[in-house]
């Protein structure tokens, strides 16, 4: 199972479409997603406040910036399954 975080913050519309685009793509036991906003943590706020939706594998080796879709996530998470 992957495990990834979704960086975002309240009112962000288009975090509000990545996860959308999550929901639409993940399979049931494929992935655990956390939301995280970034507004309380102040390094998080200094590397996403610009760039937010942005998906992240939990470890921070992988990240996929927005705007992606269906096929750019899935690209993302077979490349990460293939490591």
């Amino acid at each position: 199972m992957l495990y990834l975080d979704l960086m975002t913050t309240e009112g962000c519309h288009l975090c509000d479409e990545a996860a959308a685009v999550l929901q639409q793509v993940l399979s049931v036991g494929e992935a655990e997603v956390d939301l995280v906003d970034i507004v309380y943590e102040t390094d998080l706020m200094e590397r996403y406040a610009t760039r937010i939706p942005v998906l992240v594998e939990r470890d921070g080796s992988a990240e996929l910036g927005w705007p992606f879709d269906a096929q750019q996530l899935r690209q993302f998470l077979q490349a990460l399954t293939q490591r």
